[in-house]
C-alpha cells in the first residue's frame, strides 16, 4: 500500500546514509501539516509552487528554486497547484559545507537533473559506484548554488507581530511607521529599532518583502499581474513590475517559467 504523502518521509528520516532522496505527489491546496526532520532537507518541486511556513517566517518555492531547511526546523508546506516534490534528506554531521541557515537557492539545470535521477536510487542498500558519485555531485551543486531573497522573517515581539500579521493579511495597507506606532503605543524610533533587531530589515524593507511574498502567491495561482499589483498596494502594473525586476531580475509574468 502506498503511504500517504504526509507520512512517506518517515521511512527516509532514519536511513543511515548521508544523503537520501525521495519523490512525492501532492494535490493543489493540500498541506503537509506541521512537522520536522532529524536531518537537513532540500525541498524541490519540478511541478507546482510550495509555500513553506515556519515559526520564524515563510518562503515561496517555485520550480526553478529549492529550499534548504536546517535540521529540526518545524515547518508546514502548502501546495499552490499540483506539486511533484523531490526531497533530499542530508545528514549535516556527515556532509559538511552546506548552507548554515535555511534559505531559497537557485536550481541549476544540472542540480535539477541530479535530483530527478537520485529519486531512482535504491536506498534500501548503501549507494555505491555511480549512485554514490551522483549523490556527491548533488552535494557539490548545492554548495555552489546562489541564494535568493524569498524569506519573510516574522518577529517574536508581540506588538511587532501584530503589525506584521496585519500587513500579511492586507499587503496594500500603506500606513507609515508613524501611523503604526500610534496603534501599538511605542515610539517610532523604538519601532524601527525592533524591526531591525527582530527581522534584520527596516520597516520599509519588511513591508516590501511581505508584498513580494503575497505577489508570488498570486502569480503562482494565475492571477493577472495588474490585480496582483493592486492587491500589493502598487498604483500600476509598471511600478510593481519595476520593483519585482529589481529583486529577481525577471518580470512577474516570466518568474515561474
Amino acid at each position: 500500500m502506498t503511504p500517504h504523502p504526509s507520512h512517506k518521509h518517515k521511512q527516509y528520516d532514519d536511513m543511515a546514509w548521508p544523503v537520501v532522496v525521495m519523490e512525492n505527489r501532492w494535490p493543489a491546496g493540500m498541506s503537509t501539516g506541521w512537522h520536522f526532520h532529524p536531518k537537513g532537507q532540500l525541498l524541490y518541486a519540478t511541478e507546482g509552487v510550495m509555500i513553506v511556513h515556519t515559526d520564524a517566517g515563510s518562503w515561496i518555492v517555485s520550480p526553478n528554486r529549492a529550499l534548504w531547511m536546517t535540521t529540526g526546523l518545524r515547518h508546514n508546506v502548502t501546495m499552490v497547484g499540483d506539486v511533484l516534490m523531490r526531497t533530499a534528506y542530508i545528514d549535516v554531521e556527515k556532509v559538511l559545507i552546506l548552507p548554515g541557515e535555511s534559505s531559497v537557492i537557485n536550481v541549476s539545470p544540472l542540480l535539477r537533473e541530479l535530483l530527478v535521477e537520485a529519486v531512482g536510487i535504491n536506498f534500501r542498500v548503501e549507494p555505491k559506484g555511480r549512485d554514490a558519485r551522483l549523490l556527491e555531485l548533488l552535494i557539490d551543486e548545492i554548495r555552489v548554488s546562489t541564494t535568493l531573497p524569498l524569506h519573510l522573517p516574522m518577529p517574536s515581539h508581540e506588538r511587532l507581530r501584530t503589525i506584521c500579521d496585519k500587513l500579511c493579511a492586507n499587503p496594500s495597507n500603506s500606513f507609515s511607521a508613524a501611523q503604526w506606532v500610534a496603534s501599538i503605543h511605542v515610539a517610532e524610533r523604538t519601532l524601527h529599532r525592533l524591526f531591525m533587531k527582530e527581522t534584520g530589515m527596516t520597516f520599509a524593507q519588511w513591508r516590501e518583502q511581505a508584498r513580494l511574498v503575497h505577489a508570488l502567491r498570486g502569480i503562482a495561482a494565475g492571477d493577472k499581474v495588474i490585480n496582483v499589483a493592486l492587491d500589493c498596494g502598487y498604483g500600476s502594473a509598471s511600478s510593481f513590475a519595476a520593483m519585482f525586476r529589481r529583486y529577481f531580475g525577471a518580470s512577474p509574468s516570466s518568474f515561474y517559467q
